[in-house]
């Protein structure tokens, strides 16, 4: 195992990884600390860079909020080949968007509430798009109608682009204090969820979803993690959406899995083509 350390560490030379302290994490992990918080994506994009040289996906941490991320003098176990084997195959089986679905899916809107769920959380009121919609309707109804004569009007495009576009670029991240790089046990991004920490999926059922959604993201966006803070995930993302069908979906799943987004959904949608950074926040 200290023959893997120094592999890593002969690995980062030249990067801003290198000299950076480095030792044992949890389950079989390994930590990298004292990542610079202003430096933290071009940090991880050396780290993933170098993935088919040292075989551990990374993924940047926080020990601002719990201290048993810490460097171990000696390496803990962590699942044995089969365990892991067995979590990749129970999420890639899974259905995650059974699971994962916003509220707001199941709510009906009437008339006295058009306004609200047309005026959306960035401030651009577009209640008159939906005026001829018949009511009652379920919100997911109302706001594709909405996103889709939206998609018609290139001016009030532009302004609820102008209103939504912090989401998606990097500056709109969360940055703690004190960030260090976890570098997980696998290549396999499927398998990475084993030991990814994020308060939407908190029981092992939950970490398998949670795991083929890293999967299919990766396969359809080229989405990849770069950071999870608990409450908070960051990716970054190689295959924009574009405007309409996609970025609805891919709005609506960004949707399901981050309920205190706070933007609403054909917001999000509007958003995504224009960006390679997605956030998403999932809180007590």
């Amino acid at each position: 195992m200290r023959n893997d350390l120094e592999q890593i560490e002969a690995a980062f030379v030249g990067t801003p990884l290198a000299g950076l302290p480095i030792g044992y994490g949890p389950s079989g992990t390994v930590l990298v600390a004292d990542v610079d918080p202003h430096r933290l994506q071009e940090a991880w994009q050396a780290a993933d860079a170098l993935v088919p040289v040292i075989g551990h996906r990374p993924v940047m941490v926080t020990d601002d909020f719990d201290d048993t991320l810490r460097i171990r003098p000696e390496p803990e176990q962590g699942p044995s080949e089969s365990e892991l084997r067995a979590f990749a195959e129970a999420a890639r089986s899974s259905e995650p968007w059974l699971a994962y679905r916003h509220d707001s899916e199941d709510q009906e809107v009437d008339e006295d509430e058009i306004e609200g769920y047309a005026h959306g959380m960035a401030g651009v009121d577009l209640t008159a798009l939906v005026s001829d919609v018949v009511l009652p309707t379920t919100r997911p109804a109302l706001e594709r109608a909405l996103y889709g004569r939206l998609l018609a009007d290139a001016d009030l495009y532009a302004r609820v682009f102008g209103s939504v576009q912090a989401v998606t670029p990097v500056d709109y991240w969360y940055r703690p204090d004190s960030v260090l790089l976890m570098l997980l046990p696998t290549s396999d991004v499927r398998s990475s969820g084993y030991w990814v920490n994020f308060h939407g999926a908190l029981t092992r059922e939950y970490r398998q979803r949670f795991a083929e959604v890293l999967a299919q993201w990766r396969h359809r966006w080229d989405a990849r993690l770069v950071a999870s803070w608990g409450t908070m995930l960051q990716f970054q993302v190689g295959r924009r959406p574009t405007p309409g069908d996609e970025a609805w979906t891919a709005a609506g799943q960004l949707k399901a899995l981050s309920p205190n987004l706070g933007l609403s959904r054909w917001e999000v949608a509007v958003a995504l083509p224009a960006g390679d950074a997605w956030f998403v926040h999932d809180r007590p």
